[in-house]
C-alpha cells in the first residue's frame, strides 16, 4: 500500500472517529436534557397539582373516611383523585386515575378496575421505582400509610411486603378485606425492564370491625 493510500486511509479514520464522538456526545446531552425535562415536569406537575387538590379536601384531622362517604366514584385518565402520604419514607405524591407511561412520568398511578381512593376493598397504586416510588425500598411492616381524598383521609397499617413476577396479577385481586397496595418495579437499581415487581400490602386502619 503506497504512503498516500496509508495517509488516506488514516485521515478518513481520524474523521470518522470524531464523528461518531461528536454524534455520541450529542446524543449523550440529549438523554441528560430529557431525563432534567421529564424531572423537571413531574416536579412542576405535583407542586400545581398538590395545591390545587389541597385547596378542595376537608381539612378536619386525620381521620378514617366514614363508610357512609365511599360512593362508587369515577375518573377519567389523568384525573387527580388523592395523595398518598408515607411519612416514614419521606413519600408525599399526587394520585392520578390511570397507569400507563405517560402517567406514571409526572405521577402515582390508581390501576385501573381496583376501588377508587376512599372505597372499600383492595386500592392499587403505581409508580416507578425510580421516582416517587424509590423510598419503598425502606418501608418497614407496621408503617403507617395515609390516603388522602376530597372528603378525608384512609390510614392504612403495613402488613406486607413481597417480591412477584411482572405478570403476577394476584397482587390486584381482593380478600374482601379493606386494603391498599403498592407497585413498584424491581430490583431498584436495575438498569432496563425490571423482571419483577416490589409488593407492599397494607391494610385499613381506625374503623369498627378492621
Amino acid at each position: 500500500m503506497s504512503a498516500h493510500a496509508v495517509k488516506t486511509r488514516d485521515i478518513f479514520a481520524g474523521g470518522l472517529i470524531r464523528l461518531i464522538s461528536s454524534v455520541m456526545i450529542v446524543a449523550g446531552f440529549a438523554a441528560l436534557g430529557y431525563v432534567a425535562y421529564v424531572i423537571v415536569s413531574a416536579l412542576y406537575f405535583q407542586e400545581m397539582e398538590a395545591a390545587k387538590f389541597i385547596t378542595t379536601i376537608n381539612t378536619a384531622p386525620l381521620a378514617p373516611l366514614p363508610k357512609s362517604d365511599r360512593r362508587s366514584r369515577i375518573a377519567a385518565d389523568g384525573d387527580v383523585v388523592g395523595m398518598v402520604e408515607i411519612d416514614s419514607v419521606g413519600i408525599h405524591a399526587v394520585v392520578v386515575e390511570g397507569d400507563s407511561g405517560n402517567i406514571l412520568r409526572r405521577a402515582v398511578g390508581h390501576v385501573h378496575g381496583t376501588p377508587m381512593p376512599g372505597e372499600a376493598g383492595n386500592v392499587t397504586l403505581a409508580a416507578h421505582r425510580d421516582t416517587f416510588f424509590r423510598p419503598l425500598q425502606k418501608i418497614k411492616t407496621g408503617d403507617r400509610i395515609d390516603l388522602r381524598t376530597t372528603t378525608g383521609v384512609v390510614q392504612y397499617r403495613v402488613r406486607s411486603t413481597a417480591i412477584v413476577p411482572a405478570n403476577d396479577l394476584g397482587v390486584l385481586e381482593s380478600d374482601g378485606r379493606n386494603e391498599l397496595t403498592l407497585i413498584t418495579c424491581y430490583p431498584f437499581y436495575y438498569v432496563g425492564r425490571a423482571p419483577d415487581r416490589f409488593v407492599v400490602k397494607a391494610g385499613e386502619i381506625g374503623r369498627p370491625g378492621n
